[in-house]
């Protein structure tokens, strides 16, 4: 018989045979199993996997997403361009990648939607060919991506733990570098990173391979003790210095207002919370895969990396790519929804995104990143255009409306040089019957 069943996304998962086996083991030892430690071993295992939570929206971290959904956007078609040549593309060429940027309107349309961002002019494709129209950089974008690099060159240190933290939580103090590659602008890490900050600082990382072949790997060399502390740690730390009590490191719950655990869930929860506190940097070699324990170090993982993350939350796909780096079983995603109170599961557009809770206050992002800076500027330079075009667009219409205005007082002069004519005319017309 199946010991427990396997829910549908249930995040904790069960070898048929391998748990029938093991408890078959248990049953029949020469030595006596005591019924009570018996009990509460099928009873762990029954209130893990039966455990079921009621997905719950929230619109205020839903907004938060859709809030940067015009900046990502803008975001998506200046790195489109920034990779190519001397930072230039036929407009028709970056025309037929609009699918991939997911833009839903005409590069042309978003050019005047977003004035500020770039320049249009004419060139030639090929020497002998027509002249068909380019854009590049405008000087204002150009001011930014240098603003830009002295932001990252202020914060290195804080990409260098960050990458530090990627790799200590690892298995095997490896990751692939193509995942980090994939993953730089959630963790706001250069875009060339790895051929520029990576070998300057050979006392931590070694590449191996070449990035983007497929076969490359990031590596720790020396384990750096003072980045081996999660953020619950250091809160846990602060707290007791300040009370003056040793407290224990834990998770902050604070569940969605309205929401309700049902009391099998309640305890669950409460057992669970009671289990110590498993760092994301220890060593959980010795730990069962679908052990309570391996789910709670599973969750500081999840916390660590939100934490680390630029916006503290980041698409449940991406995350998905580093299980064999961080040991997640295949149905880790339900990991999101068993503690909605530490985490919410959006699916705002269509894509599944991990928000840690305790990082926003409503819709507002409070535990702010200190390369958010970038972020700021590209925003100001965003809404310096939308500012302009806002104008342009006032001073159309206040053109267009004193035009009307113009145009209807000349024709109500013409309806009086009419009228006076006529009325003229009409006396003309008496005086000569008169003398008739």
């Amino acid at each position: 018989m199946l010991i427990f069943t396997l829910l549908r996304g249930g995040g904790l998962q069960c070898n048929r045979v391998s748990s029938v086996t093991h408890l078959k083991a248990m049953l029949f030892k020469p030595h006596t199993i005591s019924s009570h430690i018996l009990s509460n071993h099928l009873n762990q295992l029954r209130s893990i996997s039966s455990l079921k939570v009621v997905w719950r929206k929230d619109p205020e971290l839903d907004r938060a997403i859709e809030n940067d959904k015009r900046f990502k956007l803008c975001a998506r078609v200046v790195r489109e361009v920034l990779n190519e040549p001397r930072h230039v593309i036929p407009l028709r060429y970056l025309e037929k990648r609009r699918q991939r940027m997911h833009l839903k309107v005409k590069i042309e349309t978003f050019l005047n939607h977003n004035p500020g961002l770039f320049d249009v002019y004419l060139d030639r494709i090929k020497p002998k060919t027509e002249p068909v129209r380019f854009i590049r950089f405008s000087a204002k974008l150009q001011n930014f991506l240098e603003e830009q690099k002295r932001i990252f060159q202020k914060n290195e240190d804080l990409i260098v733990a960050k990458l530090c933290k990627l790799l200590m939580m690892s298995k095997n103090k490896v990751v692939s570098a193509d995942k980090l590659l994939h993953v730089k602008k959630e963790f706001g890490f250069p875009d060339d990173f790895l051929v520029d900050l990576v070998p300057r600082y050979s006392n931590y990382f070694r590449l191996i391979g070449s990035p983007g072949e497929g076969q490359s790997f990031l590596e720790l060399v020396n384990w750096e003790p003072k980045f081996a502390k999660s953020v619950i740690e250091h809160r846990a730390e602060e707290e007791s210095e300040r009370i003056g009590i040793r407290v224990r490191p834990n998770f902050r719950v604070q569940l969605p207002s309205g929401f309700v655990l049902k009391k099998d869930m309640r305890d669950w929860v409460r057992d669970w919370m009671e289990l110590n506190y498993v760092s994301p940097y220890a060593d959980v070699s010795h730990l069962e895969q679908n052990s309570r324990e391996m789910e709670k170090r599973m969750v500081g993982v999840f916390h660590e990396l939100l934490s680390l993350s630029l916006y503290k939350r980041i698409p449940v796909p991406i995350l998905g790519k580093f299980c064999d780096e961080y040991r997640f079983s295949n149905a880790f995603s339900s990991v999101f929804t068993r503690h909605s109170g530490i985490f919410y599961m959006s699916l705002k557009g269509g894509i599944e995104t991990a928000v840690l809770r305790e990082a926003y206050e409503g819709d507002k992002l409070v535990d702010l990143d200190p390369l958010l800076e970038i972020k700021d500027k590209f925003v100001e330079l965003l809404e310096e255009g939308w500012r302009q075009r806002a104008e342009e667009l006032r001073l159309k219409q206040e053109k267009l409306r004193r035009d009307m205005e113009n145009s209807a007082t000349k024709v109500d002069q013409m309806s009086v040089k009419e009228t006076n004519v006529d009325g003229r005319r009409h006396v003309d017309n008496g005086r000569r019957r008169a003398f008739k």
